[in-house]
């Protein structure tokens, strides 16, 4: 992805989120810049990840395949000085923009419509071999547990959300003519590097071609930080 389209998708969240009457935290906004000027007391933002991440997932088609995070909170699974046993992101997922098959050795997470339109979640469970297999899914929902079909695709419409476990494969979009999805993740710590599990080989991070200066940091700019 160019480092131009990442900022633009970068501006497009931001309004996208004021018009949701949702609020980054302060550390959202600080410039390439300002990251210099950052203390030790801020270590827990680049240690755990927190903050801006976009993926295209390798495609090169964001509006096809991509998504847009933000990690508000995180644990770390390997770190002893950071006690938080739980993470939070929020998303924005696109109509008709999908996120690729996967799962998660070890997190559960809360998926959440927070807004907009709706979200489709395609779910399947996991056989020994790391395949889709055809045996019952549990669903739980709000409150609500139930068993259905492997390959089930559940509709979260505004306010409605689903518990994904460890092992289930699951595949989201936005749904056409419903708008802009604006998706909360709570779920236990998140590692991104060791605990996603893709049904097809896929790019979790982008490559960046840095056409034009950041406008704001990707958690995979910290280590560029000096």
């Amino acid at each position: 992805m160019k480092r131009s389209e990442l900022n633009s998708l970068m501006r497009d969240a931001v309004k996208f989120l004021e018009k949701m009457h949702f609020k980054l935290p302060p550390f959202a906004y600080w410039s390439p810049a300002e990251w210099q000027t950052k203390g030790k007391e801020y270590q827990e933002i680049v240690d755990n990840m927190l903050g801006w991440d976009i993926t295209d997932f390798g495609s090169g088609d964001f509006q096809k395949v991509g998504l847009f995070l933000f990690t508000l909170r995180n644990g770390n699974l390997y770190k002893d000085e950071y006690s938080k046993t739980y993470a939070e992101k929020v998303l924005i997922v696109q109509e008709e923009q999908v996120t690729p098959y996967h799962f998660h050795w070890h997190k559960m997470e809360d998926i959440i419509n927070r807004g907009g339109g709706n979200l489709m979640i395609q779910l399947y469970n996991s056989t020994e071999d790391e395949e889709l297999a055809d045996t019952k899914l549990r669903i739980s929902m709000d409150g609500r547990n139930y068993l259905a079909p492997a390959g089930t695709i559940v509709r979260l419409t505004p306010g409605q959300s689903i518990t994904l476990y460890p092992g289930m494969y699951h595949k989201f979009w936005g749904e056409q003519g419903t708008g802009t999805v604006l998706v909360g993740e709570v779920s236990q710590v998140n590692d991104d590097h060791t605990d996603n599990r893709f049904l097809e080989p896929t790019g979790r991070f982008p490559e960046i071609e840095e056409d034009e200066a950041p406008l704001y940091l990707l958690v995979t700019d910290y280590p560029e930080l000096k």
